[in-house]
């Protein structure tokens, strides 16, 4: 995350901190033991929070509802297990083409997935979650302070009151308490008036779970490429980015028409570092997916990345969504994306809510849009139709 020059949060900042999505919840059926049974929960979801954060306002609606047992919540969307320590507002510029206000969610207190989700204890699985996403470094997994800084030794050596404090903010929603906190752990990034350029490395992810492979073929040789290659970290400043592309193999010409995602096999997952250099031409935002997207695009239409860098692996903001208008959008989208091979094209990218102009500069994307763990989450829609 980068402050301004006196250390203040920016204005977008406190846009995508202050974003809520409108949920609308439904306890199962199979889970309800009174007639009639209990009305939905109307609650607001921040778009930097996780779902299970929300228990503890959902329960009451349903308590007296509930059959007896022991609690072991998730929610689901048309029949789809969500990953619970996936942002909320990511989930929905995921799974929702069109944004759905209110978003309808199931919610489960029984029966947990355990074959399709890791398992989940509540805040304290998601406070989990969020402090390795910052500190830790595993063999398929490189952290947001490692990406940044090349090691984790601020995050490390931070103490357990200012870990509590960083955790209490995000909890509730505190930017200004969070600054405070995140000002010690020394992770700034360049600004956005520097250029910006893609490290060839790839970093895929793999969490224990089944997610599978897409079945569009040019997409499934990409993600085989992608996954073959072996993670690391260019020296450099560099930009934590976690990209999800979601593959519509359907011939259809309007997003809503999308078939619903029912399996995470159509949605792919990687870490992918940004790597920041103080020279060159602006990069922007259609640069930053031609290059994380090499395999969709021909020759003449991809970014010009250095050749002797190593290759590696590796409606509002508020209410999450922006409303498209379509034909102007669309002739936004296809004069930008360049061409793609075998018919495939990228139909939306969409970041905290936000279907961004391609040409805006990369730096102002990653000053701006990042998540508290220090990543910044792309949803990208890719129709993928096989000839």
């Amino acid at each position: 995350m980068i402050t301004d020059s006196k250390g203040a949060a920016t204005e977008a900042q406190q846009y995508v901190w202050g974003g809520a999505i409108p949920l609308q919840i439904h306890l199962h059926e199979s889970e309800v033991t009174t007639l009639p049974p209990p009305p939905p929960a109307l609650i607001l979801a921040p778009r930097v929070g996780y779902l299970p954060l929300l228990v503890p306002q959902i329960k009451p609606f349903f308590s007296s509802s509930l059959p007896p047992g022991v609690d072991t919540v998730w929610f689901e969307y048309k029949g789809l297990p969500l990953k619970w320590y996936i942002p909320t507002g990511t989930l929905f510029d995921l799974l929702c083409s069109e944004p759905e206000r209110p978003w309808n969610l199931t919610i489960h207190f029984r029966g947990y997935p355990a074959n399709l989700l890791i398992p989940c204890e509540g805040e304290d699985s998601v406070k989990w979650s969020f402090i390795n996403a910052l500190k830790e470094v595993r063999s398929n997994f490189m952290s947001a302070a490692y990406i940044i800084n090349g090691n984790c030794k601020n995050i490390m050596n931070m103490s357990q009151s200012d870990q509590t404090e960083l955790w209490r903010s995000v909890l509730n929603g505190q930017l200004e308490a969070y600054l405070r906190v995140y000002s010690k752990l020394k992770l700034d990034i360049v600004g956005d008036n520097f250029s910006l350029k893609l490290n060839t490395s790839r970093q895929t992810n793999s969490e224990n779970e089944a997610t599978g492979t897409t079945k569009s073929g040019e997409i499934q040789k990409f993600m085989m490429l992608v996954a073959s290659r072996e993670s690391e970290v260019q020296s450099g400043c560099k930009i934590p980015v976690r990209l999800y592309v979601r593959t519509i193999d359907e011939d259809v010409d309007e997003l809503e028409d999308a078939p619903i995602v029912d399996s995470w096999e159509n949605i792919y997952y990687i870490n992918c570092p940004v790597e920041i250099h103080g020279e060159g031409k602006a990069f922007s935002l259609n640069d930053a997916i031609k290059a994380l997207l090499p395999m969709l695009f021909t020759e003449e239409a991809s970014v010009d990345v250095d050749s002797q860098a190593p290759e590696s692996e590796s409606g509002e903001v508020s209410d999450g969504g922006s409303s498209r208008g379509s034909q102007k959008n669309e002739e936004s989208l296809s004069a930008h994306t360049g061409i793609f091979k075998d018919g495939a094209e990228i139909k939306l990218v969409r970041i905290q809510g936000i279907e961004p102009r391609l040409d805006i500069p990369f730096g102002w994307v990653a000053k701006n849009l990042m998540n508290p763990e220090q990543y910044l989450h792309i949803c990208i829609y890719v129709k993928a139709v096989q000839p």
